[in-house]
């Protein structure tokens, strides 16, 4: 599963780790919003990513590892694919397609983009143009915008999406193995490691107009943010345009970070040199990292899939909060998202949330990544 996350490389220091379970046991008791998750499809297959095309349709659309896009309409899955990439794509592990974005002018455009793992295992986004009847994406129409080379098979990151700027993100993560063995999450030319911000208005990509390393000699200039491990699921907060990034961890912390819409870019989250807020690299000195909103450790799970802040109306007392989950236990939580620090407490529980989606009037749902279903959040 692409979310997948590393166990054994050190070991944290055991002080912190008492004082910090302590802390989240504290935090996790809080009063949680009422939340049922009730079936919304299935029959799905190992989806990656959940999205609407922000056309006014109501239609959603869900991205399968092996490379198929599935359109679900009224509540049913088509039985005819939106798109096929299995030919194209190296699916398994951590590999396959593992993000879609639709054009923020999709209904006059008809232009979608897809992030996959190429046959080689190599990081692919391209973009597809869809038919004038909306009911596919033409195969014809494929344009490759940005590769990059991955080193190893994990740590392929994952999440597209178009910010309240226009620009289409990319999450990459840090070419895996295990603790970054290349640093490339803090080397500045690489992309990997990285979140990258594109121009993708013309034909071909180009780095978007701002980007903070872009007359860097040496940098590459897709580079938005940096020091990330794996980001295999970002969002943007649709009321006021604050980026929340979630982060799978090495061995000890996983973490939530957060960019608010004013943000010039350039931030670096600290890794491999820190793990949440605490030294991975022994002896590290602080470099002026942004520190994480929120972190988690073992006892409460081992790979964060991040989600959204809740902007529906179906559950009034979720509002403002960030609902994300662990692929691991199942747990799936929400953290109010104010201060510099955020508190989570448990919704509930799914089987291997893999991936979260919003439709279009903000109402959020999460897939199980071996069942198939996708259930949608509700109040009780």
């Amino acid at each position: 599963m692409a979310a997948g996350s590393d166990w054994i490389m050190s070991k944290p220091n055991s002080r912190f780790l008492l004082a910090w379970s302590v802390a989240a046991l504290l935090a996790s008791a809080q009063a949680a919003p009422a939340v049922t998750f009730q079936p919304f499809v299935n029959g799905l297959k190992q989806v990656t990513a959940l999205t609407h095309a922000g056309d006014g349709s109501g239609r959603i659309y869900a991205a399968q590892q092996d490379g198929r896009v599935r359109l679900i309409e009224n509540g049913k899955v088509r039985d005819s694919l939106f798109l096929d990439l299995q030919k194209l794509t190296r699916a398994g592990g951590e590999r396959g397609l593992i993000g879609l974005a639709f054009d923020p002018e999709y209904k006059s455009n008809r232009r979608l983009y897809v992030h996959y793992s190429d046959l080689n295992g190599d990081t692919l986004l391209a973009r597809y143009t869809a038919t004038p009847d909306f009911s596919r994406a033409e195969a014809g129409s494929a344009r490759t915008l940005f590769t990059a080379k991955q080193p190893y098979s994990n740590h392929n990151g994952g999440q597209i999406a178009f910010g309240p700027d226009g620009f289409l993100y990319l999450g990459l993560g840090d070419g895996g193995s295990g603790g970054d063995p290349k640093n490339n999450a803090q080397n500045l030319g690489s992309p990997l490691g990285k979140l990258l911000r594109f121009d993708v208005s013309g034909d071909a990509a180009k780095p978007a107009a701002g980007n903070p390393f872009a007359s860097r000699a040496g940098a590459n200039p897709n580079i938005w943010a940096y020091g990330l491990r794996n980001p295999w699921r970002f969002s943007f907060d649709r009321d006021g345009g604050g980026l929340v990034i979630a982060d799978v961890g090495q061995n000890s912390f996983e973490e939530v970070d957060f960019q608010p819409a004013s943000s010039k870019g350039g931030e670096n989250y600290g890794w491999r040199v820190r793990e949440g807020q605490v030294c991975y690299e022994k002896g590290c000195a602080d470099k002026g990292f942004v520190d994480p909103m929120l972190v988690y450790g073992r006892t409460e799970g081992q790979s964060i899939t991040g989600g959204y802040v809740y902007r529906g109306k179906a559950i009034p007392a979720l509002k403002g909060q960030y609902v994300f989950a662990d692929f691991a236990t199942g747990t799936v939580w929400a953290a109010p998202t104010g201060g510099k620090s955020w508190d989570k407490a448990a919704l509930g529980k799914v089987d291997n949330p893999s991936t979260f989606g919003e439709d279009e009037a903000g109402e959020v749902y999460v897939a199980e990544y071996g069942s198939g279903r996708i259930l949608k959040l509700a109040g009780k």
